[in-house]
C-alpha cells in the first residue's frame, strides 16, 4: 500500500463558473485500489474510493466521491498520463448547472505527487 501526498493544479473548460483550481490531497494506493481526501473545485472537501487501471504511461480511474452540491455521492471518471516520477497530466468530464443552463465541459490539469 502507498500513501501519496499530492497538489493538482486544474483548468474547467467549457464551465461558466467560478472554480478553485488548487487540490491538496491525500491518496492510498493499493493494487488498483484508491481512496482519498482532497480540496475540490467547488472550495469544499471531496472524499472518495475506486479503481485505477494502469497501461504503460496511462491511466483511467473510476470511483464514487463526495462534496460536490448536486448529489450526496457521484461516479468520478479520470484519465491521465505519467510525465515523469511524481508527475501526472489528467482529464475528466464535468457538469454543472449555471443558472437554468445545463453545461458539460472538461477539466484538465497536472497533478505532482510524493511519497
Amino acid at each position: 500500500m502507498e500513501i501519496l501526498y499530492g497538489m493538482a493544479l486544474s483548468v474547467h473548460i467549457g464551465l461558466a463558473g467560478n472554480y478553485n483550481s488548487l487540490h491538496p490531497h491525500v491518496r492510498l494506493e493499493n493494487n488498483h485500489y484508491i481512496a482519498g481526501v482532497y480540496y475540490n473545485s467547488m472550495d469544499d472537501i471531496s472524499v472518495y474510493g475506486g479503481l485505477k487501471f494502469d497501461y504503460e504511461d496511462y491511466w483511467i480511474e473510476t470511483a464514487l466521491v463526495t462534496g460536490y452540491d448536486t448529489n450526496l455521492v457521484i461516479p468520478y471518471v479520470r484519465v491521465g498520463k505519467d510525465i515523469t516520477n511524481g508527475i501526472r497530466l489528467f482529464a475528466t468530464p464535468a457538469v454543472e448547472t449555471y443558472g437554468s443552463i445545463n453545461n458539460i465541459g472538461v477539466v484538465i490539469g497536472i497533478e505532482l505527487l510524493s511519497k
